[in-house]
């Protein structure tokens, strides 16, 4: 039997609290890195959050997924992650942002797309996460 297969099984519990985990510990890289691009953003525009978000929604969303995605992979690296789950991490920053920005770019929806990008992103985090549980 495989070590690690020995030890998840041995102490059930330390799965759920390791997720547990590395899942604060992404949503706090994911705030940081969205605080401080959105701060340098809305430095260099000149407007508050709200006007950037409706002005400028898919600029905002691609320096979003920007911010969320370096200091993730930083978190992870420090952490000693591999590469690849750095590198799966950034992917399920980005490809939320794909279609919405498509979307929006083409005026098939209007009005900012922040809020559901940042959703959608908790929800990849969490589908990468698991699968690397399995």
């Amino acid at each position: 039997m495989h070590v690690a297969t020995a030890t998840r099984q041995a102490r059930p519990g330390h799965d759920a609290h390791g997720f547990l985990r590395h899942l604060f510990e992404m949503a706090l890289a994911m705030m940081a890195g969205m605080m401080v691009s959105a701060a340098i953003f809305l430095s260099a525009v000149g407007t508050t959050a709200a006007e950037a978000m409706r002005e400028h929604a898919v600029l905002f969303v691609v320096l979003q997924a920007f911010g969320m995605t370096v200091a993730m992979v930083a978190w992870m690296r420090h952490r000693r992650h591999t590469w690849r789950s750095s590198s799966e991490m950034a992917v399920a920053m980005v490809i939320p942002a794909v279609p919405l920005i498509c979307l929006r770019l083409l005026d098939v929806i209007s009005g900012p797309i922040c809020g559901v990008y940042c959703f959608t992103t908790i929800v990849a985090m969490v589908v990468v996460m698991r699968r690397g549980l399995s």
